[in-house]
């Protein structure tokens, strides 16, 4: 017996008789007429005998009937849990990104998606990119949103959006600053330097050393979030990612993009094994959106 069968059997047993049962699974009378016979054939015994207008199960019927409410409730319970994936009841998400997109991109994104899936849940964490992979392998991540695919095996990832580094500084200490800024036209200027703090910070030394320039680095920071609220506090300014500079923007400070650009790209990061669900994709579908607009 296969599904269906036991379905069409499950549901002659409990309504009495074969047009009832057509009117519980909505359905044709013919269709639970002939799919009760087939079944009776795979079987090779009588599941019903009629009487008085009614089917009266056998003996054989009464001791299939057990075992057939047991899977019958295992395929409704199968069905609610699909579709309590579908609307995201019960489902939580559980994503790791660096905290420069903790500090905007991210919290927007679960917003938006909240409005839309009320029912989904988040477990959120801001980690540093050396600690991206373990969170995977540890399964203490589901997905990790990061600047740069860490290296490891049985990894994959999806580009999400692009980022760009920008100059933050007060407003009063370069009122004339044009629309985009060369790295020269930073020398002589207190720098938080933000050596050491993972590929976008590499990226930025790199090009400095490509240029040969020598900054006058008064501080050094190891997270773009700490640079922000050095440059708040007066002490100089910073290059750092458009998604911090946006979430740290105050009256009084301003952001000016590089020329040339300095751009990376975010990619969206799980295990081989452990593909995006339907809604976690949904999900990454909305946080490109919301790095696009940045």
């Amino acid at each position: 017996m296969n599904l269906r069968h036991i379905e069409i059997f499950h549901a002659v047993y409990v309504n009495g008789s074969v047009s009832a049962a057509a009117r519980a699974l909505n359905v044709s009378q013919p269709s639970v007429s002939k799919t009760l016979r087939h079944a009776e054939s795979l079987l090779g015994f009588e599941l019903f005998q009629r009487s008085n207008g009614r089917l009266l199960p056998t003996e054989d019927a009464h001791a299939l009937f057990a075992d057939v409410a047991d899977i019958q409730e295992r395929v409704r319970a199968l069905r609610e849990a699909g579709r309590n994936l579908r609307i995201g009841a019960g489902t939580t998400l559980r994503i790791s990104a660096l905290p420069s997109l903790g500090l905007g991109v991210l919290p927007d994104a679960v917003s938006r998606f909240l409005a839309r899936r009320p029912n989904v849940r988040f477990d959120l964490q801001t980690v540093h990119h050396d600690d991206l992979l373990r969170k995977l392998y540890e399964r203490e991540s589901d997905i990790a949103i990061a600047s740069e695919p860490p290296r490891g095996v049985a990894l994959t990832h999806s580009w999400l959006g692009e980022g760009e580094l920008v100059v933050l500084y007060r407003e009063r200490d370069m009122p004339d600053a044009p629309p985009r800024l060369e790295l020269s036209q930073l020398t002589g200027r207190p720098l938080i330097s933000l050596k050491g703090s993972g590929p976008i910070g590499k990226l930025l030394s790199e090009e400095i050393d490509r240029l040969g320039l020598v900054l006058d680095e008064v501080v050094v920071a190891r997270t773009f979030y700490i640079a922000a609220a050095l440059v708040r506090a007066g002490v100089g300014l910073a290059i750092v990612d458009n998604f911090t500079a946006a979430a740290s923007m105050v009256p009084g400070l301003a952001m000016r993009p590089l020329r040339p650009s300095i751009t990376f790209d975010v990619h969206a990061i799980h295990l081989l094994d452990r593909p995006p669900s339907m809604l976690a994709a949904e999900f990454l579908s909305l946080l490109s959106e919301e790095i696009e607009r940045r």
